[in-house]
């Protein structure tokens, strides 16, 4: 841990550090308010998005259209088709990707943005709703809008009040409070977002379980009406041995799972006699599971917390298609730390 002289701040540097913190709170004020002026509006136009049989096209100019941009990417990678359209480039034929079935939300803090209000006429040709985030229903585009959504007069985050900041801050949460909510409505999972985001340490939280357990083919499995020594004996497998034999009932649904350790506490309390008993005696019943639309995420959580090293895979009607092994679980693992810690104790 570093020592606590080394977080102090030199004297000339105080006023910076008080002007960062002004700087934070007024746009977290900003914010704030926001929220608390959120209307019927708000619920228009989610339901004017969320209806949406096209795009979205989303259109901004210099810092708003920076905002507009993240807009489009948080819409896109949440179930919202949608795109950006640079205003100055749409003049110039790129108006050419507006269609009849989009829905335009555009982006502009004093609402008469010139190469914005350009744009308008158009899409009023293709008879395309207009969603203006702006700052007050008192401008040009507010006017030529069919729904308005005010982010209010606030006052630039800078010293001399001209730096787009709190305005662009305030733009991007409601940007984000439209897709997200939107995305809600549409029901859309964990699962769907893994589909639109496969990498980094994002898309391995969410990478379905399908791709990460082993197969049914590499797993054993017997009817929980056998011995427990024919358990052993012959649910064998080639490969890489799994850590639990899987026990199905008469029609093949997983009724309970007998693990190595399950077979060494039966030789420690020298109880050889049950090798020959139906292992469905000294099975664990109705063990934990995942179902097939389960994420990494889940089974991270079910190995860390429940203290277990194996987890089956079922299907809707419980037939056993996989097996997720903690030996496995450690190796997926992005980087060490105290997540493989936490499972590592499973096995001790």
């Amino acid at each position: 841990m570093s020592s606590s002289a080394e977080h102090l701040i030199p004297y000339s540097q105080v006023e910076q550090l008080r002007s960062g913190r002004e700087i934070v709170r007024q746009e977290a004020e900003a914010l704030l308010n926001l929220a608390r002026n959120m209307d019927a509006s708000f619920l228009s136009a989610v339901n004017l998005v969320k209806e949406c049989t096209g795009s979205v096209i989303v259109c901004g100019m210099g810092k708003a259209g920076l905002i507009g941009k993240k807009i489009t990417a948080t819409l896109s990678s949440t179930g919202t088709r949608a795109h950006f359209l640079h205003p100055a480039e749409a003049v110039h034929g790129d108006l050419g990707c507006l269609h009849e079935d989009d829905v335009l939300i555009v982006l502009s803090n004093s609402g008469e943005t010139e190469e914005i209000l350009n744009v308008i006429p158009t899409a009023k040709r293709f008879e395309i709703p207009v969603i203006c985030i702006t700052a007050t229903h008192h401008n040009s585009l507010a006017f030529r809008s069919d729904i308005v959504l005010e982010i209010g007069r606030v006052r630039e985050a800078c010293r001399w009040g001209l730096a787009p900041s709190t305005s662009t801050t305030a733009m991007l949460a409601l940007g984000d409070a439209l897709a997200l909510v939107v995305s809600e409505a549409k029901g859309f999972m964990p699962h769907h977002f893994a589909q639109f985001h496969p990498g980094g340490s994002l898309g391995q939280k969410l990478k379905p379980v399908t791709e990460l357990m082993r197969p049914k083919d590499q797993l054993r499995i017997a009817a929980d009406s056998e011995t427990v020594r024919d358990v052993i004996t012959q649910s064998a497998k080639p490969g890489r041995r799994t850590g639990a034999v899987l026990l199905v009932d008469e029609q093949g649904a997983l009724s309970g799972l007998f693990t190595d350790s399950d077979l060494a506490r039966l030789l420690e309390t020298r109880q050889d006699s049950v090798l020959d008993e139906p292992v469905s005696k000294v099975m664990t019943k109705e063990p934990l599971t995942l179902n097939t639309d389960s994420i990494f995420s889940d089974v991270i959580e079910i190995l860390s917390t429940r203290k277990i090293s194996e987890i089956p895979v079922v299907s809707a009607d419980r037939q056993p298609v996989g097996l997720i092994d903690i030996t496995d679980v450690i190796g997926w693992l992005p980087t060490e730390g105290s997540t493989t810690d936490d499972l590592a104790e499973t096995n001790s």
